[in-house]
């Protein structure tokens, strides 16, 4: 695989789905990409108890997007990420199926963050047949990296 031609991939998806961000990645692009540009991380928006007991990606950022239980919006988000991602970096964010991090790549894109992606599945996708998440798509499907808390 050649970095631009993901990158321009990645750039036509967001596009063509009429995003407000610069695009949205599989699991799988997101890893190259990790892989072969400097500038690039994965923030990942889910909550404490989801890092905690379903796992995380190696190295990411965390910075919850909302607060368990309640739910809540992290008021300190937009402060938190400028804090520890320029905002000239290939910003992935990550969430459970893709919603939150969509959330998160608009308002990122929103003050200037101008390569902000959704990872598209997050890291257990959605729940198969019998209700599982993790068994048809997402991260910990696609068998990349990730450490248990």
């Amino acid at each position: 695989m050649d970095l631009n031609v993901v990158i321009e991939g990645i750039k036509m998806r967001g596009r063509s789905s009429s995003l407000s961000y610069f695009g949205a990645s599989t699991p799988l692009e997101t890893q190259f990409i990790l892989e072969n540009e400097s500038s690039a991380c994965v923030v990942d928006v889910r909550t404490r108890a989801e890092w905690a007991y379903v796992g995380a990606v190696p190295g990411s950022v965390q910075i919850e997007w909302q607060s368990f239980p309640t739910g809540e919006l992290n008021e300190a988000f937009l402060t938190q990420l400028q804090k520890t991602v320029p905002s000239d970096a290939y910003v992935m964010f990550l969430c459970r199926s893709g919603a939150r991090s969509h959330a998160a790549a608009s308002l990122a894109a929103s003050v200037g963050y101008t390569k902000a992606i959704n990872i598209l599945d997050g890291f257990e996708g959605d729940r198969d047949s019998s209700g599982h998440r993790g068994t048809v798509a997402g991260w910990k499907f696609c068998k990349l990296p990730w450490i248990q808390g």
